[in-house]
């Protein structure tokens, strides 16, 4: 039953993506418009974060932004349904500018293994196309919490083969398989900007405002000795094609202090996301996990509150 409901998902994402682009984007717009309309989570979300992150920008601006944010997120999860479903050398034909593939090629080229960091920015499934046809590689992912949607995921990424494995974020097996890859010279992505589990992670500054950040990755490249690269495909202008950008993640993210590499880790990821904000994944609670002894609360209570 699992797998037939799986295949009905992957039918209906499917006739979703292959609808012409045009329509796919008056779609995504009408999308953003009942999230707005209707105030639904993602558009309290979104409005939070940017409280949060910009406290100092004018209301009339945050509230444009958050428009466009809406408009961005409804088109990027239509525009996956169409990379997850789509001839994946169509879907590369998409990115017309390369930025830092040197970088990643001087990477591979040193066997000493490799890290490629990539935030919630742009499209990273386009990402993790581009560089299935580079090289093998691992990917780090948190697992649905239904087995429909975890037999989906593998389904939309059956394309790459064996030549991506998928690693659930499940503890101490999940880190030996990931120490593993690197140690024997290969290739492992990981998304830095979700919210780890408590233990598992460090407060660091995100957009001024203190957000619990995953030490794995800088232990990993401490420990290993791996290259880390942040990478992130970029949408040009509003049209239908994308940018891939790498670049040299800061040294003092496998340097020895943990609170000082998780700052380094907050700080690539804000100068991505700040590059275009409207790109970056403003849906997501980031901030929900506060600082013990500050006596913060939740800062999206509020919001869940005023919603009942």
């Amino acid at each position: 039953m699992t797998e037939l409901s799986a295949a009905l998902l992957y039918a209906l994402a499917w006739l979703v993506g292959h609808l012409p682009a045009p329509l796919r984007r008056a779609l995504a717009g009408a999308v953003a418009w009942l999230w707005g309309r209707l105030d639904a989570r993602e558009s309290r979300v979104a409005r939070r974060n940017l409280e949060l992150a910009f406290p100092a920008m004018p209301a009339a601006e945050r509230a444009a932004l958050q428009r466009a944010i809406l408009r961005n997120t409804a088109r990027q999860a239509l525009d996956t349904l169409q990379i997850w479903t789509g001839a994946p050398a169509a879907n590369l034909a998409r990115i017309r500018e390369l930025h830092g593939v040197e970088l990643f090629d001087a990477a591979l080229a040193s066997g000493r293994g490799l890290i490629v960091a990539a935030p919630h920015h742009g499209n990273w499934e386009l990402l993790n196309q581009w560089l299935a046809a580079r090289t093998p590689l691992a990917i780090l992912y948190r697992p649905p919490e239904s087995a429909v949607g975890e037999a989906f995921l593998r389904r939309v990424r059956a394309d790459a083969g064996e030549r991506v494995t998928q690693v659930p974020a499940e503890g101490a097996a999940a880190v030996r398989q990931l120490l593993k890859r690197l140690q024997a010279g290969g290739v492992v992505g990981i998304l830095p900007d979700q919210q780890p589990k408590v233990g598992e992670g460090e407060f660091a500054p995100f957009f001024g405002l203190p957000a619990l950040t995953m030490t794995l990755l800088p232990r990993l490249a401490a420990r290993t000795g791996a290259a880390v690269l942040f990478a992130w495909c970029e949408r040009i202008g509003d049209g239908e094609d994308y940018a891939l950008h790498l670049t040299q993640a800061p040294a003092a993210i496998a340097g020895p202090d943990p609170e000082v590499a998780v700052a380094a880790l907050n700080g690539a990821v804000e100068a991505i996301a700040r590059r275009d904000p409207a790109q970056y994944q403003w849906t997501y609670k980031r901030y929900t996990l506060r600082p013990s002894g500050r006596g913060e609360d939740n800062p999206y209570r509020a919001i869940e509150r005023r919603r009942r």
